[in-house]
């Protein structure tokens, strides 16, 4: 073997020609524990709002902007940690993320007030914005090829377990230590994660290769990667290619046929992530409103993120035969079944079930556009891609426990709400039906597949 390695070609080989192995499951591991503190946070507040509510004595209707005080945290994190990754690496920005939303996290239990949560949970999302979008990157590009899509789906896991169990810390604590518990376990959660990605988590050799004179750091992670291959020391790589005009445009996700695919992905993203930051801020209070005890409303709110991680798990076997047809199938049908909470004189047991079945939905859907987000463009603009869609879905999201403040505001009937709540998952599900037409018209399959690399300009 000579000293010197072919750098495109052979970068990409010796990721694509992988065995899934210890450097995966390494890798899966370290990135499943970011996004399940990342879930953590996400439905810690809700499920501490009847308490807040009941202890200092404000009405719920106005609680929407500290509900969406994350979300909107996540607008400017995004941004400032997608170019905190792009100048300075994927692994950093996460662990960067980590701490932020970690410490903010456990500042929240010693809150006393409404504004000072609302500032914290801003400070929260600033954190939490640049997690998934660096960590779907680092996943796509340390992945073989072959396994990218299940990878970065079983990824995606755990923001579904870490929003399962704040329900769980509330069972076997809040009545004892209170709402602040949440918070505490939160926050420890976080930090625990980012030390163990300090000193675990591997940079992606392709950003790597992009810096340029970065030679040593990819042959260790390389080494890491395929130990099955000899890599002498002193191994270089040549220059990487200039970035292409195309790369810096977000003119690049309209170009070669993608114009339609992004218009109708972004949809996809706001309508699911607007239902389930709505369930993930309101669902428990919406199940006191039924009469549903503290005890019986936690254990409903988990079987909706168990649902959603069941969901992602089906997701994974689904998208890589029916594309984006699995997604609209799951929004379709999730329309019914969060109508169906209404119902009258329910019990605990069946509006479980609900539950589960709206999280398998809901959260299996919002899976499987993250997942298309990241293979259907091509990779000079595949980050771009992902964390514009995920920066617009986040409209949904802060739209979603607004929408709910308004609507208990205006102290509209349950039924109404439900079905006011279906409509945008309907829209979506039509958005992704036409997203698999256009799919199959233009590869004559509806797997989803990278598109041509958009001229410069």
């Amino acid at each position: 073997m000579s000293a010197a390695v072919r750098p495109a070609a052979d970068l990409d080989a010796l990721v694509d020609g992988q065995r899934f192995g210890a450097f995966n499951l390494g890798l899966l591991f370290w990135s499943f524990a970011a996004l399940f503190a990342d879930g953590f946070e996400i439905s810690s507040l809700g499920l501490a709002t009847p308490h807040l509510i009941r202890e200092w004595g404000v009405p719920a209707s106005s609680l929407g902007p500290m509900l969406s005080a994350s979300l909107v945290g996540i607008f400017v994190g995004a941004p400032l940690l997608g170019t905190l990754g792009d100048r300075y690496g994927r692994r950093l920005a996460i662990i960067v993320g980590c701490v932020l939303f970690g410490i903010t996290t456990l500042a929240v239990a010693f809150a006393d007030g409404v504004t000072q949560v609302t500032i914290l949970r801003f400070l929260t999302g600033v954190g939490m914005g640049g997690v998934m979008p660096n960590a779907i990157a680092l996943n796509s590009e340390l992945s073989p090829k072959r396994l990218r899509a299940a990878l970065v789906t079983l990824m995606f896991l755990g923001i579904s377990a870490g929003s399962a169990t704040p329900p769980l810390v509330a069972l076997w604590g809040m009545a004892e230590y209170g709402w602040r518990l949440i918070f505490v376990v939160g926050g420890g959660v976080a930090l625990v994660a980012a030390l163990g990605l300090f000193f675990f988590l591997p940079e992606s050799v392709k950003y790597l290769h992009r810096r340029g004179a970065r030679d040593a750091e990819i042959l260790r992670v390389l080494r890491r990667m395929r130990r099955d291959v000899a890599l002498p020391e002193g191994t270089r790589f040549a220059p990487p290619p200039e970035q292409r005009a195309g790369e810096a445009s977000i003119g690049a996700l309209f170009r070669g046929g993608l114009a339609p695919i992004t218009l109708l992905l972004w949809l996809c993203f706001a309508t699911a992530l607007l239902a389930n930051y709505f369930l993930n801020s309101w669902l428990p209070l919406l199940l006191e409103m039924k009469g549903v005890t503290d005890r019986d409303a936690a254990l409903v709110v988990t079987c909706f993120h168990v649902g959603g991680t069941l969901g992602g798990i089906a997701m994974a076997a689904l998208l890589g035969r029916l594309g984006m047809l699995a997604v609209a199938a799951l929004l379709l049908l999730a329309a019914p079944a969060v109508v169906a909470f209404d119902l009258p004189q329910l019990p605990a047991f069946w509006l479980g079930l609900l539950a589960g079945f709206a999280g398998f939905a809901i959260l299996g859907a919002q899976f499987g556009c993250n997942v298309t987000a990241g293979m259907v463009y091509p990779t000079a603009c595949r980050a771009k891609g992902v964390g514009t869609a995920l920066a617009v879905g986040r409209i949904g999201s802060v739209l979603g426990p607004l929408f709910g403040a308004q609507m208990l505001a205006l102290k509209v009937p349950l039924t109404v709400l439900l079905l006011a709540l279906a409509g945008p998952m309907l829209l979506g599900g039509l958005g992704a039906l036409a997203i698999g037409v256009i799919t199959r018209r233009r590869s004559g399959s509806f797997r989803i597949t990278e598109a041509a690399e958009p001229a410069a300009g």
